[in-house]
């Protein structure tokens, strides 16, 4: 990709900052900097880089940790001095193992609005379950059993659905549709198959 970097206002330190979102799901993943080069790298490459202000050096996401981020689209402000970048994002962005660098909550309205990244947050938890295996987690149960209760329980799920949808009760499908999602998901995870994955299938069928 041909762009004039010097359209761009770096800081007295030669930075930009740069905000990283999921094309996805639109959630903002991260913040951070970018000098030229690392810039330059991002664009040459089609992953992120950035510059590491503590370390004093350059650093490409996910070299470390293989959460990468393939860069779709990038995007400057209206000041030329801060940049917008769409990610498909693998694994989490955060070094925490959160998905997101921003999941300390502030302020939450009494009745926020849950949406599709919901599956992500899910995700994010039952990956967390299977790495540490804590006692008494019914996600911990499931692993510890394997995969046949995992099937098992995705069957039952489905089933629950069905009859839920049978009897025209719409709440039940609802709950039951919850219950074979969440499966779904730890059934995902024992894959080592991500979210993102299923979204990147599913987008193939839009057509």
């Amino acid at each position: 990709m041909t762009f004039d970097i010097e359209k761009l206002k770096f800081n007295s330190h030669g930075l930009i900052p740069a905000i990283i979102q999921d094309i996805e799901s639109n959630q903002v993943l991260m913040m951070a900097f970018m000098n030229k080069e690392s810039l330059g790298k991002t664009l040459e490459s089609g992953q992120t880089w950035f510059w590491s202000r503590s370390r004093q050096e350059l650093w490409h996401k996910g070299a470390t940790s293989g959460h990468y981020q393939d860069v779709k689209e990038m995007y400057y402000d209206c000041d030329a001095d801060c940049l917008l970048i769409k990610v498909v994002q693998t694994g989490a962005a955060c070094h925490t193992g959160q998905r997101t660098c921003f999941h300390n909550n502030v302020f939450l309205s009494e009745k926020p609005i849950a949406n599709s990244e919901v599956l992500n947050e899910v995700y994010d938890v039952i990956t967390g379950r299977k790495r540490e295996m804590p006692e008494g987690s019914y996600t911990t149960y499931l692993f510890t059993k394997g995969l046949d209760k995992i099937l098992k329980k995705v069957g039952e799920e489905a089933a629950e659905v069905i009859i839920g949808a049978k009897n025209r009760n719409r709440d039940e499908v609802v709950y039951e549709a919850s219950d074979l999602l969440y499966h779904l998901m730890v059934l995902l995870a024992e894959q080592d198959i991500t979210p993102q994955e299923v979204y990147q299938e599913l987008a193939k069928r839009k057509k």
